[in-house]
């Protein structure tokens, strides 16, 4: 069995633990332990120019999403928990607001380039909603774009070759000009999400 066909069967499963997980992350029994702060006030800036490339091996900048808004989260395909919960739960999203959410584009942005190709990003993304764009880039473009999102990540050996990666937890949710506008933090409620998500198609 392949691993994107083990992910999808994964999903299903996911369905039937995200209820119990939303109530023990509410109330604080079990923690995602890759969440970071995100950083707040005037002077902070989030968000900016960057060059990727996408899961069918085509460039893809910030240009890509100009006039447009759009959600971003950082994560990798090896990632066994809160990277394929995020995007099923942003597929789901996607699936709730139906035509509203045509304009937003949504990005995944490999944190483990060593292993995400192009070609490994298209398939793992195609377990999710088709709108998802899987970008990757070499060591230095993915720590650019992370810098500029101010989302961490880092590298944790688990044994022999074997590795991990810890990394910023949330969605960024960008406006039309590209300017941060809050993000989806995966403690929050479903309905919570979906208030975020029309604010940002309304008036961004």
């Amino acid at each position: 069995m392949s691993r994107i066909r083990a992910l999808r069967i994964g999903l299903w499963s996911l369905v039937a633990i995200a209820a119990v997980g939303s109530v023990l992350l509410a109330t604080g029994i079990v923690s995602v332990n890759r969440m970071t702060p995100i950083p707040t006030g005037a002077a902070v800036e989030i968000g900016g120019r960057f060059s990727l490339t996408d899961h069918r091996g085509n460039a893809f900048t910030d240009e890509d999403v100009h006039g447009r808004p759009f959600a971003v989260f950082f994560g990798f395909t090896h990632c066994p928990d809160i990277c394929p919960t995020t995007l099923f739960e942003l597929t789901d999203r996607l699936k709730t607001l139906g035509a509203e959410a045509a304009p937003l584009a949504v990005l995944f942005v490999t944190v483990d380039p060593e292993r995400d190709t192009a070609d490994v990003m298209g398939e793992y993304v195609s377990a999710f909603d088709p709108r998802i764009v899987g970008l990757t880039g070499s060591l230095a473009e993915i720590d650019s774009v992370a810098k500029t999102f101010r989302a961490f990540y880092r590298k944790v050996p688990t044994g022999g070759e074997d590795y991990t990666m810890d990394h910023t937890a949330v969605v960024y949710l960008m406006g039309r000009d590209g300017r941060f506008v809050s993000t989806l933090d995966p403690h929050e409620s479903e309905e919570i999400q979906l208030q975020k998500l029309r604010r940002l198609l309304r008036t961004s």
